[in-house]
């Protein structure tokens, strides 16, 4: 891979990257070249965002445009973010026009900054905010904030010299985001914690104004496969529109937990989980365990009562049982359990096995149970309130002790948990039952 360093003899930031980038080059003693890339080294005599067509004169994959960040509230920070205008330009570029991002490299050098950044720096994303819009090659600047003082900061050039020349792409998943400040908290979080690499990203005040073309846009500049929404951001109308037009294109949405449990599945494997998911109702989250790369992939249930009575029981206990198993689990949009997961189709009766065991396990470890062939029993005892008031218990701190398994004294007499107590049982018909000892 070749990638072209573009800098600005105006800009302090930029001079201060490019000298230690040369610098750490000619100490490898390698030319050009580290970590097996390219690269080639361009002054211009505008500013940066005025720099229209550079990709033009160079023969290289990517184009990094090594920069100063300024702010009007200035912190010291090292940013990366792609270019485009959503809205007029008013730094540089075209109106509605996005340039295109590179995606992968742009959170490889995020990450690689957030580990090689001086103390009193922070590090983040920045939303699509400026030009230059006309490039053909995946771009993105890497920057120096916020003042004089952090540009000329040889400790911050030779970070960001650093994280260019060592940044490695991990197995990213090319995405959009919508809402959040200029600094993109939320986005910049996940890059950080998880694979999720953006390419664009909206401030809150550009989602009103976006359309579902410049969506679309969003999506092909940044070679993304799916859409995250800070929701907390938005407010209601934004939110449903925004999510109205994604729905309407088609294009997914990843909840940050979904962007969590992803793991290393390989997105098209995880997009077919989806699919799968979609046939049983639409909109249900996706929450990878240990599912590896192979065979087909098919939906098995078990019994719902089963699983109601385990996520009653223990229901942490039951997500940590899954961390081990070549399964997906699903839940619906408020985060309520299915009993319906996804494995693979050569794992399908292992896993109905398994399930039923951890199942089976958790209850027995926190309810009284008895087992009758195939036949599991609950028994089920409650604090009963009406049997409390009859015995002239009134409802207030005594109900609570009572529920919580203490005896209480009122006038002299002694009341104990069993006294106020109901008993029911919950029978399940499980399959096999004797093997899940």
């Amino acid at each position: 891979m070749k990638i072209a360093v573009v800098s600005s003899r105006q800009d302090l930031a930029g001079k201060n990257i490019r000298h230690h980038l040369i610098q750490l080059l000619d100490a490898q003693g390698t030319g050009l070249r580290a970590q097996g890339r390219t690269y080639e080294f361009t002054e211009v005599d505008e500013r940066l965002i005025h720099a229209e067509g550079i990709d033009r004169k160079t023969d290289a994959d990517l184009v990094c445009f090594i920069s100063r960040h300024y702010s009007a509230n200035p912190v010291p920070v090292l940013t990366a973010h792609v270019t485009g205008n959503f809205r007029e330009a008013e730094l540089g570029g075209t109106a509605r026009t996005l340039a295109p991002a590179a995606t992968a490299m742009m959170q490889a050098t995020l990450r690689s900054l957030a580990k090689h950044c001086p103390g009193g720096y922070r590090v983040s994303y920045e939303v699509t905010h400026h030009g230059p819009t006309d490039l053909v090659l995946p771009s993105f600047f890497v920057e120096i904030g916020s003042t004089e003082k952090e540009w000329t900061d040889p400790a911050a050039g030779i970070a960001v010299a650093e994280s260019v020349l060592f940044a490695v792409p991990q197995k990213p998943v090319p995405l959009i985001g919508f809402g959040g400040t200029h600094y993109a908290a939320r986005e910049t979080e996940l890059a950080l914690t998880s694979r999720a690499a953006f390419g664009h990203i909206a401030h809150t005040r550009e989602v009103a104004t976006l359309d579902v073309a410049l969506v679309r846009w969003m999506m092909e500049k940044s070679g993304a496969v799916a859409a995250y929404i800070d929701r907390k951001a938005l407010n209601r109308e934004d939110l449903n529109r925004l999510s109205g037009m994604l729905a309407a294109t088609g294009i997914p949405r990843l909840s940050e937990s979904e962007i969590h449990s992803m793991g290393n599945l390989p997105w098209e494997r995880y997009r077919a989980a989806r699919e799968l998911a979609d046939q049983l109702s639409a909109g249900l989250r996706i929450y990878v365990h240990a599912l590896q790369e192979e065979g087909p992939l098919n939906l098995v249930q078990i019994d719902p009562v089963l699983l109601c009575e385990t996520l009653k029981s223990d229901e942490p206990g039951f997500v940590q049982g899954l961390s081990g198993l070549p399964v997906i689990h699903l839940s619906t949009q408020d985060n309520r359990m299915l009993p319906a997961f996804i494995t693979s189709d050569n794992h399908t009766s292992q896993i109905i096995n398994a399930l039923n065991t951890l199942c089976v396990k958790i209850i027995r470890s926190k309810e009284i149970t008895a087992t009758e062939k195939d036949l599991l029993i609950i028994k089920k005892v409650r604090f009963d309130p009406d049997k409390a008031r009859e015995l002239g218990v009134p409802a207030g701190p005594f109900f609570k002790q009572l529920a919580g398994g203490r005896t209480v004294e009122i006038d002299g007499r002694t009341i104990t948990p069993g006294m106020v107590s109901s008993c029911s049982d919950v029978t399940i018909h499980i399959p096999g039952l004797e093997k899940f000892s």
